[in-house]
């Protein structure tokens, strides 16, 4: 189906689904749902076309889980955007959602319709992450031109066609950051140095290994930037070695010249809207609490991709989000009744695993835990406990937190859990 374009000017919609967010996770969400046999769907994305931030995400290495094949960002959103399109879903762009109640009406406007208001039965919130600002660390400094998120420098030149600078340092080893210092260097930008404040990086390994040490762009551990120099435009960084506490030791300082800075210090997930909807969210993840069918603690709005939890790869975020749409079906046809749940923690090195709940009622042939964990870890074993009851384990050679974990659970071994109260994962000798 083309654009909806009807004028309903702040008048109310009866929608049986509501998917905010028409990047990855929203896309894969309904197509899922549609597959599970609902039909009444529609995708409200704020950009001007479907595919998020998938479509400045030009380098490749998409796709080799879902597809079986190396694609590049907007190849894999293409994929997606051309399912959702040839099963009619109605979808609207340059469509901001301004808010979602806790009986989930979805009030959105755009230029065409005006305001918008949505009856749902049910919505899942798809809506991704934004990048942390400057504002979001300590920085002293000038407040000059040419400090960037990685994301606005990627912007900048795989879709406007704008060089940021010429002589780069990059603060964090993001991926995004990792990908950028390549792509900086592609440009012909000499990239002097990416700074990392942990002595691990927060990225892929394998971006570490192609982005960076393919193209001799050192790497910084527990180093953090200290000053900004600059009288209108950045002139430099001053950066020093921290101590164990993160604290910046200052006779370590050394100012390295550039005329840009790139930020890659995290991501944080819009959680605002299912928030205000009364959503519970994780103090850990910044995203919902959820239980196995991607539902929050509001009955009938759910949640995936990276505005649950931040993901390392987006094939990840696609199996996340079909899903999250399949329950989303699931539950407008039939209803999922409040039920006694397990609820599941991390502990011992495993920061947060996703989902936080089980239902005890759920009936399923399997379920994957997804998870990240604290620090850099070697040799240990991954361990799931229900009630201190060890019912899975698994060896890791090595774990990071730039990399998501995760174990599937057995139906029998998910029967087990469902006869406890907590099902515990953490790490092990």
């Amino acid at each position: 189906m083309a654009k909806s374009r009807e004028a309903n000017r702040g008048v109310m919609i009866n929608k049986n689904l509501v998917i905010i967010g028409g990047g990855p996770a929203g896309l894969a969400a309904a197509k899922s749902a549609y597959d599970a046999g609902e039909r009444d769907i529609v995708i409200l994305e704020r950009q001007s076309e479907l595919g998020g931030i998938l479509n400045q995400c030009i380098h490749n290495g998409f796709g080799l889980h879902t597809f079986k094949e190396e694609l590049t960002g907007p190849e894999y959103a293409a994929r997606y955007i051309v399912e959702v399109q040839s099963r009619g879903i109605e979808y609207k762009l340059d469509t901001t959602v301004l808010s979602i109640s806790n009986d989930k009406v979805v009030t959105a406007v755009n230029e065409t319709d005006g305001l918008i208001k949505y009856q749902a039965k049910a919505v899942i919130v798809a809506c991704g992450c934004r990048e942390r600002p400057r504002g979001g660390i300590n920085v002293a400094g000038s407040r000059c031109a040419g400090i960037f998120s990685a994301g606005t420098a990627q912007k900048l030149i795989n879709i406007d066609g704008y060089m940021p600078g010429k002589e780069v340092v990059i603060l964090g080893s993001g991926d995004i950051g990792l990908i950028m210092a390549r792509r900086m260097t592609f440009e012909g930008a000499k990239v002097k140095a990416v700074v990392e404040l942990m002595p691990y990086s927060s990225g892929l390994n394998r971006n570490i290994v192609q982005c960076l040490k393919d193209f001799d762009i050192p790497l910084l551990f527990s180093h953090t930037v200290v000053d900004i120099k600059g009288d209108g435009r950045v002139s430099g960084v001053v950066i020093a070695q921290v101590d164990e506490k993160l604290n910046p030791i200052m006779s370590t300082a050394q100012e390295i010249k550039c005329d840009t800075l790139l930020l890659s210090i995290g991501l944080v997930p819009e959680k605002e809207l299912a928030e205000k909807a009364g959503v519970k969210v994780s103090p850990v993840t910044g995203g919902a609490i959820v239980d196995e069918s991607m539902m929050t603690s509001v009955e009938g709005i759910f949640e995936c991709g990276n505005v649950l939890h931040v993901h390392d790869l987006v094939d990840f975020v696609s199996k996340e989000s079909e899903d999250a749409g399949a329950s989303a079906a699931r539950y407008i046809q039939d209803g999922i009744k409040a039920d006694e749940k397990v609820s599941i923690v991390g502990a011992d090195g495993v920061r947060y695993v996703v989902p936080h709940y089980l239902s005890k009622s759920a009936n399923l042939d399997k379920l994957q835990l997804k998870m990240r964990v604290s620090n850099v870890f070697k040799n240990k074993r991954l361990v799931a406990e229900i009630d201190g009851e060890e019912v899975l384990s698994k060896k890791k050679q090595i774990v990071t937190p730039g990399e998501m974990e995760s174990i599937v659970l057995t139906a029998e071994q998910i029967k087990r859990i469902q006869k406890g109260e907590k099902l515990t994962l953490r790490l092990k000798d």
